[in-house]
């Protein structure tokens, strides 16, 4: 009897290297973005085309306007409602360039969550608290419908994010805003971050001849610690933005809008970015020569500074089209922490760059005229979440989630991006 002959011994397959695989995603991301991008231009594209777009998107291929040509209607005013060609109901997401998709993700929503028509209680100082899972903010110091001035206070809100639906859908929702009550030593906030040693970090721009300031504020018993409120001795204009660097050290701008805003007296410094050593309180210059800094951020490596100069909006000046509405980037010295070697990063085609935050990939957003603009680390502007009106800042709300705050409206923006570490 024969034995049966033995199985053969099965040939090892080889796996595909990491390398391999990683080339093999990127082709097929290009590859979906190459179809998704052409889409834009062809006008006839069938229903199943559009729906294979992300939600509330739009493609708007930037060689479909390029050239306008001599009839066509020009804007006259970087502070109108923004650019919209396809004319589109906001808020949706506009998309310049392929690489948006990868901030969106396959299914992103944008939603307003809470509002009120007649109050600016959503301007600036976003942060979100992860043990809370909360947002605070404030509203609008001394401008438009802030129910603030030189005789009143400016207000500081929450707004808790486990009171959101379990699934959002782009329709309004409303979910409850809780007033926190400061200490008068808080007087006209308008930058936060954090949370810094678990409290929140506010930066103030001071009222009358109360004195710009930075403050800790513990977020459940909201006792204040006043970190610094002068530069020897002399008082800060208006201090408007603050971030804290990966080294610890806090970095803030100062500006001129308290007295442009007639809650503060004529300035008496220049409009600079500063330095403060939280634990020896020690403050220092490390850039100047503004027109009006405002907001600013770093890298998650804290090797590139990005301040952004609002010059074109001044108040009871008014607006001036021709002057900065410009984002700069710098070079952080490692030694020192001065921002050297200062460029522009980009410029705003609609209102001007306010706040500013950096996500993991080093994307740049700024609140601008028609909500927030996206630029990629070149400096190409690569998508927006246009809402058709004012954003002057935003936060991540942790990985996959962007609050914007849009003055009477805030927005949540689910999508891909995460924060940088040090976006708050």
């Amino acid at each position: 009897m024969e034995k049966a002959p033995k199985d053969p011994k099965p040939v090892p397959q080889s796996r595909p290297s990491k390398s391999m695989l990683s080339a093999t995603v990127s082709i097929s991301v290009c590859f979906l973005a190459y179809i998704a991008f052409s889409l834009a231009k062809d006008p006839l594209s069938s229903r199943d085309d559009a729906a294979s777009l992300p939600p509330q998107s739009v493609l708007v291929d930037p060689a479909s306007f390029a050239a306008m040509g001599p009839n066509a209607i020009f804007r006259n005013n970087s502070f109108d409602a923004g650019f919209n060609p396809t004319g589109t109901e906001p808020p949706f997401f506009q998309i310049f360039d392929p690489s948006f998709l990868q901030i969106l993700g396959g299914s992103p929503s944008i939603t307003q969550i809470a509002s009120n028509a007649t109050f600016a209680f959503a301007h600036e100082a976003p942060i979100y608290d992860p043990k809370m899972d909360a947002v605070t903010f404030a509203s609008n110091d001394g401008g438009a419908l802030g129910m603030s001035d030189i005789n009143h206070n400016n207000r500081v809100g929450r707004i808790n994010l486990k009171d959101l639906p379990a699934k959002l859908t782009g329709k309004p929702i409303e979910i409850p805003i809780t007033e926190l009550n400061l200490p008068d030593t808080v007087q006209m906030t308008n930058g936060g971050t954090g949370p810094f040693r678990g409290d929140l970090l506010l930066i103030t721009s001071g009222r009358g001849n109360l004195p710009p300031s930075i403050v800790l504020v513990d977020p459940v018993s909201l006792n204040t610690t006043v970190l610094l409120d002068n530069f020897f001795g002399r008082q800060f204009n208006s201090l408007n933005d603050i971030k804290i660097h990966p080294s610890g050290k806090i970095f803030f701008t100062d500006t001129v809008y308290g007295w442009l805003n007639h809650f503060r007296p004529l300035p008496l410094m220049p409009n600079q970015v500063y330095r403060l050593d939280p634990d020896t309180r020690a403050v220092r210059v490390v850039a100047t020569d503004f027109d009006k800094c405002n907001g600013i951020a770093f890298t998650g490596d804290g090797k590139t500074a990005y301040v952004t100069d609002t010059g074109s909006t001044s108040g009871f000046l008014g607006n001036n089209s021709t002057e900065p509405a410009t984002i700069y980037a710098y070079d952080v010295d490692p030694k020192t922490q001065a921002f050297n070697n200062r460029r522009i990063f980009a410029f705003a085609d609609s209102g001007v760059p306010d706040g500013v935050q950096v996500d993991t990939n080093g994307n740049v957003f700024a609140g601008c005229g028609d909500g927030v603009q996206v630029w990629n680390s070149d400096g190409l502007l690569i998508g927006k979440f246009f809402l058709g009106t004012v954003s002057a800042n935003m936060a991540f709300a942790g990985p996959g989630r962007l609050i914007i705050l849009a003055e009477t409206k805030i927005f949540l923006a689910e999508i891909a991006a995460s924060p940088s570490l040090f976006t708050s």
